[in-house]
């Protein structure tokens, strides 16, 4: 998402990206909606004001991490700003903007609200929804995804597809558990590929993405990012499910 792209819908105010970022990273936290039950880690729903605009916004405060055996304690958090990253850096802009920052609960991930009919989810959407599918299939492997549920894909008032709650991502072993095989041993189409050979590249150098992304990310997890793209360029191919475990649950 550049700068002068269309925000996702969800406020009133025709705000453009670079300005959701901005109130993102400087807003003051006016006022916090409630907790979202269902989430298994503390997410609260936020509203954010700068000047005299005011967006809405899921904060999920590092301090809130529910401790798992296989990622590290409070990287989650971390973990949310480096996919937002990533799909930007892949140019697809796929995951709403994020940013890292200090809350009433501690620092934490910010994420831009995107209005969506909770009705709607990956097992409603139909073939039409194809194009947009097959990037973030794609992108859930790249980032290792090892909880992408149907409910994590929010459908907009505009048609678009967005992808959420990416805590559980660039982990430096397998942990791809994804809903979305659909495409599973397809060829992956060439504008694809050539976005993934940038985002190699980005990786290989001293980019700016590279450099918040050791921030944010251990060695080990940017080398093996650096590892599943370079197989995805050298198969051209989505990969199929393996052995173990390959759906998350619940599936929704």
């Amino acid at each position: 998402m550049t700068p002068d792209s269309p925000p996702p819908p969800g406020d009133s105010q025709p705000l453009t990206a670079g300005q959701i970022l901005k109130i993102l990273e400087r807003g003051t936290f006016a006022e916090e909606t409630g907790l979202l039950r269902w989430s298994s880690n503390y997410t609260f729903l936020v509203t954010i004001c700068l000047d005299d605009t005011e967006l809405s916004a899921i904060y999920k405060p590092r301090r809130g991490e529910r401790p798992l055996w296989d990622f590290p304690d409070g990287t989650l958090c971390l973990r949310e700003r480096a996919a937002w990253l990533t799909s930007e850096a892949l140019g697809w802009s796929l995951v709403p903007p994020t940013v890292l920052r200090e809350g009433p609960r501690g620092i934490g991930s910010l994420q831009f609200f995107v209005e969506h009919d909770p009705e709607q989810h990956y097992f409603t959407l139909d073939e039409t929804f194809a194009p947009q599918l097959i990037r973030l299939s794609l992108f859930d492997v790249v980032a290792n995804n090892a909880d992408r549920k149907g409910g994590h894909c929010l459908l907009d008032a505009t048609g678009r597809v967005w992808g959420i709650d990416h805590g559980l991502t660039f982990h430096a072993e397998h942990k791809l558990r994804t809903v979305i095989w659909d495409f599973a041993g397809q060829p992956i189409l060439a504008p694809l590929l050539d976005d993934l050979s940038a985002l190699e590249a980005s990786i290989a150098t001293a980019s700016s993405y590279r450099q918040e992304l050791a921030t944010l990310l251990s060695a080990d997890e940017i080398a093996a990012l650096a590892t599943r793209i370079r197989r995805l360029l050298k198969t051209g191919t989505f990969p199929r499910p393996g052995p173990g475990q390959n759906y998350p649950w619940p599936p929704v």
